[in-house]
């Protein structure tokens, strides 16, 4: 069983899941911007890129290959089609897991035209005989497909057309350095301040048609957890509650009770989140305690609390891991109306397993 698959299939299925499932993209290709002025927040990336870009144009050359890196939903993909747009070029997508040998990478190169740009998700997934051949692909512009097997096998060298890779991964850190080296421009996707998620809620509800006041924006920017995705995914379902419920229009009233209903607190945490803290704080005192006696005890596998549940936790301050385990911070204690123990209060989560 592939542990990562179950933990994105586990993020699709919540509502503040920054993986995006088929009717995310579906309505995200609608909303997506078209270039960079369009495009929300992310100021020193659009500058950066933006020159990028423009020195290319005036060369009349291709761009030089781009690496995105950040958590899901921040605008990695959409970025990869501005980059195509504003090059006026094509743009072939693709990810690492579906590129499992060499051939297949090959057959994708080899049928690129020239300019054109190839996005590659999730780049850090590829399989490493691919990822070889990457390398000289990027570099030079050719690859060398091997024909036959064993000591008759011949290399024949493929000329590229040169073309534009943009790669974009959640996990730069797996990258290897020699692939990490050959990105002309590499970038890194901050989490959006709520005043820009406002913005991206704003220019999402008049292209759905939605009518939202400022307060009604900013409650829902408020529990987006930093995320243009999630906030256009709670934009959706507060406005069906509108529509339903009340006459349509959002307003704070109105986002709060929609987003009530969903389980989606102020802070952003869903019901997997507080089950995470409940039993942190009320069954374990505050913690430490181990991630897989955490994990039976929310009903959950171990690999869904820490790939899904805890890395939003831990940003929040909420959670925090330790050489002994998961401790509630203070913050945690607050956030759920809970009277911390002392050893708690004082935030040594040392545990008073002693009463002393």
């Amino acid at each position: 069983m592939n542990w990562d698959d179950t933990s994105e299939e586990t993020a699709a299925e919540r509502l503040v899941g920054s993986v995006a499932d088929g009717e995310d993209q579906a309505v995200e290709a609608a909303l997506r911007p078209k270039d960079l002025d369009e495009f929300i927040g992310q100021e020193k990336v659009r500058e950066q890129l933006d020159l990028v870009l423009r020195a290319a144009r005036a060369r009349g050359a291709t761009a030089d290959h781009v690496l995105l890196s950040g958590a899901p939903g921040l605008g990695k993909t959409t970025l990869s089609m501005i980059i195509a747009a504003e090059m006026n070029a094509p743009i072939r997508i693709t990810s690492g897991p579906a590129i499992q040998h060499a051939g297949d990478l090959a057959a994708i190169l080899s049928s690129l035209q020239e300019g054109e740009v190839l996005f590659l998700d999730e780049i850090h997934r590829m399989s490493r005989p691919a990822e070889e051949m990457l390398y000289m692909a990027m570099e030079d512009f050719r690859v060398d497909v091997i024909v036959g097997k064993g000591p008759g096998a011949t290399a024949i060298p493929l000329e590229l057309p040169p073309f534009t890779l943009v790669g974009a991964t959640t996990r730069a850190g797996l990258l290897p350095p020699p692939l990490r080296d050959r990105f002309g421009f590499t970038a890194h996707m901050e989490f959006y301040e709520p005043a820009e998620l406002e913005r991206v809620i704003h220019r999402s509800a008049n292209l759905l048609d939605v009518e939202i006041d400022a307060d009604g924006a900013a409650e829902i920017a408020g529990r987006s957890r930093g995320t243009p995705r999630i906030a256009n995914r709670l934009l959706r379902r507060v406005r069906d509650y509108a529509q339903v419920k009340a006459d349509g229009v959002i307003t704070r009233d109105i986002a709060g009770a929609a987003l009530a209903v969903y389980e989606v607190d102020a802070r952003g945490l869903d019901r997997l989140d507080r089950a995470v803290l409940e039993a942190l704080l009320k069954l374990f005192g505050g913690g430490p305690v181990g991630l897989s006696t955490l994990a039976v005890a929310v009903g959950e596998e171990r690999e869904t609390v820490e790939e899904v549940a805890e890395p939003f936790l831990v940003r929040e301050g909420l959670l925090a891991r330790t050489p002994r385990g998961r401790v509630g911070t203070p913050a945690a204690w607050g956030h759920l109306g809970l009277t911390p123990p002392r050893s708690a209060a004082t935030g040594n989560g040392q545990g008073d397993l002693f009463g002393a």
